[in-house]
């Protein structure tokens, strides 16, 4: 029978898009890439024109197989993979392993999975595109180069198990760096001057601030307060100003991968990490009751803000249907992609506008639904009309010196009537509402508000203001920013410390080393150089083999002098020393690193032999004896919760204590642990409330007897046993045990 096939990478997406096209095609998976570098060695002919040497991959033989079998049967093969340079080096590669002529291989990318856009793509397919998997190419030889050529480094000079990656290491040193500003920081102090003025004659009090004299002045020391202070003591004051006018605000572009990521970590406290993988899964399909399966939104990897005129005109339509016409922005609202982006696909936007959130709630997990209405509602509000403010300010002058007080209200909603962008600073203060002054009017000072402050020093980075910042400098691409962050946390570089990103000791020593020896390595402007040169390898504008012929000349030299500068060197990365007392001697306890993780050790060490694991403190009290709950580790790294009294109350469970009572019975409740939001339940046995194991939603095992019938059954009849039959009921004994 005559077929055709597609390859994906993912069992979802084949699944959606199988729907699509009918019986004359089989849609497979790939399961991501089939064939890559060894990770047992180098995989890169550095001597040889860095050809790189690429296997296929150990877990994916029988995948590899069955595709080839598939694929030989197939009149026409459609590689279906991502529309990004990852997805055109997963097609090439495909394309290698299953042998396939360049007749027989097509290549079909779709920026959203829906049935119309992906018909046309296997209706119009075109050939592999070479420059983009040489810049893919690319990027994978630096990393590898660098990976395993200065991990080693660090390996002998600073710690066993360490790595260095040529991204992840630039974007340590901005949270390095910016630790740094934070110890440099020194306070300067400023102090404000509120004044609340009463109408002569007239009802309506009003606040206004200090501003200046014919120029804005900001007031640095107590004596320059009290200075103002005595002028305009007693004094009258009057209205020299009174400027109205609307205000008008735009709505935010559509997202692109980095405002998705900054977004949903500010509004939504995603990481990310979980961002990506949640709109995956809404880009890759969700069955919707009475639509079929449906790829929600458009390809989630993208740096571009383009909206094509059919997704525009849609949202037009609903947003007059829905809002009314004053609410459209008026025609189609576009905007400007910023230099250097690649706009292979659109922006990051519902594929079909009509399916409000609230429609298909019921279809969506809560994090599916969050994230899907956050995208929705953006896309929808950057076709919407302005905003316009009501805005008032007024200078009232007394003295010499002026006082100002603004106010601004909303006058007419536009997008702000479906979403507003977050913010990582305070926003914009609206001030209080203002009597209606007129110019000459006069007022009264009966109380002043001097107050002191200091100016801050900056913050550190979250993983949004972290993603921006790598945005902006030109660090990584948007397929990369999430994968980064996840690494350097893993890797101990960086803590998360209150939502915030700390060095750790070690991620400070290692960022210092590179900085001293690897310098272009760590340095942000070449990074993002490179990645300018990376793009011009991707445009067929530079030969992939003679950029890293290029970079390695530099980049061995750095690490041939750093060998020979560190000979004999090790460099000791500082103990982070805890609050915990040593019940011993009484120093304070520092943090080590063992064979099963970290745990306390007494500094004092080999005198004072003294250790402790790390707790750390949960809500909620003991079940048995109202003590506090610890969280701990047993020896195989696994989470559990038990009382701080240990053995002598003897309370332990994996479940996870809440900050939550029991409305019933007042104690502590508990939730499975995992990820995600678990609904709490009382442990408590003799209350009304209690929950019982088998209704909690653990995974429930199978019995032992029922366990060992099933894999009787699915083994092959064995071979006639010569062994006695005592002999054979004791291996069937110990087995089932």
């Amino acid at each position: 029978m005559s077929f055709n096939l597609v390859i994906v990478e993912s069992p979802f997406k084949a699944k959606t898009i199988g729907k699509y096209l009918g019986p004359d095609y089989m849609v497979k998976a790939s399961m991501g890439h089939l064939r890559d570098l060894p990770k047992s060695t180098m995989g890169v002919d550095i001597e040889g024109n860095f050809e790189p040497e690429y296997i296929p991959l150990p877990n994916k033989g029988d995948l590899i197989d069955e595709l080839k079998k598939a694929a030989k049967k197939a009149d026409t093969v459609y590689l279906a993979t991502d529309p990004d340079r990852e997805g055109e080096a997963i097609a090439w590669h495909l394309k290698e392993l299953l042998e396939l002529p360049d007749e027989k291989a097509k290549r079909a990318p779709f920026n959203e999975i829906t049935k119309k856009v992906v018909q046309e793509a296997i209706a119009n397919p075109r050939a592999i595109d070479n420059c983009l998997v040489d810049a893919q190419q690319a990027r994978r030889v630096l990393d590898r180069i660098v990976g395993y050529q200065l991990s080693p480094l660090l390996w002998k000079k600073v710690r066993r198990g360490l790595s260095a990656g040529r991204v992840q290491s630039v974007v340590t040193r901005l949270i390095v760096d910016r630790e740094n500003e934070i110890r440099a920081f020194v306070p300067k102090e400023y102090w404000s001057l509120d004044v609340k003025l009463n109408r002569v004659n007239k009802p309506g009090a009003f606040m206004a601030r200090y501003f200046g004299e014919s120029k804005k002045r900001e007031l640095e020391s107590e004596a320059q307060v009290q200075e103002v202070l005595n002028d305009i003591k007693d004094k009258m004051f009057s209205v020299v100003s009174v400027k109205r006018a609307d205000k008008k605000r735009t709505a935010a572009p559509p997202f692109t991968t980095s405002t998705l990521q900054q977004e949903a970590a500010r509004k939504l406290n995603m990481t990310p990490k979980r961002t990506m993988a949640i709109a995956q899964q809404l880009y890759e399909g969700i069955d919707i009751p009475g639509e079929g399966t449906l790829g929600l939104i458009t390809y989630m990897r993208t740096d571009s803000l383009r909206l094509s005129d059919e997704a525009m005109k849609s949202a037009a339509d609903f947003i007059k249907d829905r809002y009314g016409k004053e609410y459209y922005y008026g025609s189609f609202h576009t905007f400007k992609t910023k230099s250097g982006a690649q706009d292979a696909h659109e922006a990051i936007r519902p594929t079909h506008v009509e399916l409000d959130p609230e429609r298909i709630e019921k279809s969506l997990t809560k994090e599916q639904y969050r994230l899907y209405k956050l995208i929705w509602s953006r896309f929808l509000a950057s076709q919407m009309a302005n905003a316009v403010y009501d805005t008032v300010s007024i200078d009232t002058e007394c003295a010499g010196h002026l006082f100002r007080s603004t106010n601004q209200s909303i006058k007419f909603s536009g997008f702000l009537a479906v979403y507003e962008e977050g913010r990582d600073d305070d926003g914009e203060e609206l001030g209080t509402p203002l009597p209606d002054l007129q110019e000459g009017e006069q007022a009264t000072a009966s109380e002043v508000k001097p107050e002191q402050h200091f100016t801050q020093p900056p913050v550190r980075y979250n993983e949004a203001s972290l993603v921006k910042a790598m945005e902006e400098k030109g660090i990584g691409r948007p397929s990369t920013y999430a994968t980064i962050i996840s690494t350097i946390q893993d890797r101990e570089y960086v803590n998360k410390v209150e939502k915030r990103l700390q060095p750790t000791a070690l991620g400070e020593v290692v960022t210092g080393l590179m900085m001293e020896r690897f310098n272009d390595i760590i340095d942000v402007e070449f990074t993002a150089n490179m990645e300018t040169r990376l793009d011009a390898v991707e445009e067929g504008n530079q030969n992939w083999k003679d950029l890293l012929a290029e970079f390695y000349e530099g980049f061995h030299k750095e690490l041939t002098d750093a060998e020979a500068a560190l000979e004999g060197v090790r460099v000791k990365v500082p103990d982070e020393v805890s609050e915990e007392v040593c019940d011993i001697c009484g120093r304070n306890m520092v943090v080590k690193i063992g064979r099963f993780g970290k745990f306390l050790a007494c500094p004092g060490f080999p005198e004072c032999k003294c250790t402790k694991p790390i707790v750390e403190k949960m809500p909620g009290r003991c079940p048995k004896c109202g003590s506090t709950i610890l969280k701990r580790k047993s020896k195989r790294g696994y989470a559990y919760y038990g009382c701080e009294r240990g053995a002598e109350c003897g309370f332990m469970t994996w479940d996870v204590p809440t900050a939550e009572d029991c409305p019933k019975c007042g104690q502590t409740m508990f939730k499975k642990s995992g990820r995600g939001r678990m609904k709490p339940f009382c442990i408590n046995e003799s209350c009304e409330n209690f929950l019982p194991e088998d209704k909690r939603g653990y995974y429930k095992k199978k019995d032992a007897d029922e366990s060992a019938e099933n894999s009787k059954d699915a083994k092959k009849p064995a071979k006639k046993s010569t062994k006695k039959p005592a002999a054979k009921k004791t291996a069937k004994t110990k087995e089932t045990k």
